[in-house]
């Protein structure tokens, strides 16, 4: 039995390793107890956070070996646990990240960071404790347990299949942006945000049709550049991206909806609740934006549909909505199946012809089309994009998702004919 005499390094690392390795059943009784021998003395408190920064940083070294991400990590904190703990992930992940200079990291890697403010903020390591818990209120003992918990939580994680470099392992994706490629990206959030304040619904529709042209448009440009040798070729690449419940089988098929528009593949992990999004750069960063706006929409249209009861007063509501987002998801990939089609014709006819495409009004030249046409140059890609889901997941089952409401059906169908596929705010967690 461990006890406040042994080195703090000595307690904390038997504290947390008997934690992480007990059983269910005994686990309430385990963590009590060693949060009580952290938490014991005020004295060693400081030394106590020291010691657990250092534990938490091999930690999180870890999960990264596995295939895991800072965004997962902090998924898995709120899906498992509570605020207090996805507080401490994002804080110890950043204690990990001092490890490594920003100039190292892929650059999804440095955004995820971005979006979750993981950032040492904490004066000393000493200081971390102390300070954690006088932010959130909680005393020595409460703060040991959510800690211990954590780390147990992502101690018992497996691995995964990696979707990109971990610091340390490789250097980040080397092809440099293209010089337009802020600027294509401005517009279409530009186009996203200005359909989201309008009031009519006919040209917040055209706005977001025009968005997702504009995608795929981007995404022709970038697989001619490559084909033509102007831009040095990539692989397909992959982005987890945060599906939770409640309904998250038609979540997941919206989700599907987009990438199937843009040109990439969706895995859905509902264990973890994730799905990894696999396909070329410029076609995740339009699928995750394009997602994102579409499920908030999506939701806020759902509420405002209400609820619904049986004749006999029976709540069908979990019916009504998960028919509606069912509904909503496929309506939706209609549409953005329209606008892709439009995108890729145009282009084609453009590249058979020479001529600028009529959506650039800097009037630049279109990318160099191979002998072969433009069609084969993106049945290339979308066979890369096969292979590499194919490598990265052997054993892939499809999903089944069920409607039993016809008026949520229905209800889903006009929320997506009026949506904009454009809605620039409001993030989701990955």
């Amino acid at each position: 039995m461990a006890s406040t005499d042994q080195p703090v390094d000595e307690l904390v690392a038997e504290a947390v390793a008997r934690v992480a390795g007990a059983s269910a059943d005994g686990l309430e009784y385990v963590v009590d107890g060693a949060a009580s021998l952290l938490a014991a003395s005020a004295e060693q408190w400081p030394a106590v956070s020291r010691a657990l920064l250092g534990a938490a940083e091999r930690s999180v070294g870890r999960c990264w070996a596995a295939g895991w991400q800072p965004a997962d990590l902090v998924r898995v904190a709120r899906r498992e646990l509570g605020p207090v703990q996805v507080a401490l992930a994002a804080d110890l992940i950043a204690a990990e990240g001092r490890r490594h200079p920003a100039a190292a990291l892929d650059r999804r890697w440095r955004e995820q960071l971005r979006e979750l403010d993981a950032h040492p903020w904490w004066p000393s390591d000493e200081a971390y404790l102390p300070e954690f818990a006088a932010r959130h209120r909680l005393d020595r003992f409460a703060l040991a347990t959510a800690a211990l918990e954590l780390l147990r939580t992502w101690a018992l994680l497996p691995p995964v299949q990696p979707v990109g470099p971990a610091p340390g392992q490789a250097a980040p994706r080397a092809g440099a942006p293209r010089a337009d490629e802020p600027r294509m990206l401005g517009r279409i959030r530009a186009l996203l945000a200005k359909a989201e304040s309008t009031g009519f619904p006919d040209e917040a529709e055209a706005l977001t049709a025009k968005a997702q042209e504009l995608m795929a448009r981007h995404s022709i440009d970038e697989a001619l550049l490559a084909a033509g040798g102007a831009r040095s070729a990539d692989d397909p690449a992959a982005v987890r991206i945060g599906v939770d419940n409640p309904y998250e089988g038609p979540k997941t098929m919206l989700l599907d909806a987009v990438a199937a528009a843009n040109r990439c593949r969706v895995v859905w992990a509902k264990e973890f609740g994730f799905c990894t999004v696999v396909g070329f750069d410029a076609d995740l960063d339009a699928v995750e934006l394009l997602y994102t706006s579409l499920l908030v929409q999506a939701t806020a249209a759902m509420h405002r549909a209400g609820s619904r009861k049986h004749k006999d007063g029976a709540a069908r509501t979990k019916a009504f909505r998960q028919s509606f987002l069912v509904a909503y998801a496929a309506r939706i990939r209609e549409r953005l199946a329209d606008a892709t089609e439009r995108a890729t014709e145009r282009a084609a006819e453009e590249a058979a012809t020479g001529r600028a495409p009529a959506a650039d009004p800097d009037g630049a030249p279109l990318p160099a089309v191979p002998d072969g046409g433009l069609l084969p140059v993106l049945a290339a890609r979308a066979e890369a994009v096969d292979d590499a889901v194919g490598k990265m997941f052997p054993k892939l089952v499809s999903q089944r998702v069920r409607v039993s409401d016809g008026e949520g059906w229905a209800e889903g169908r006009a929320a997506a004919d009026r949506a904009s596929l454009h809605r620039g705010s409001g993030r989701i967690a990955r």
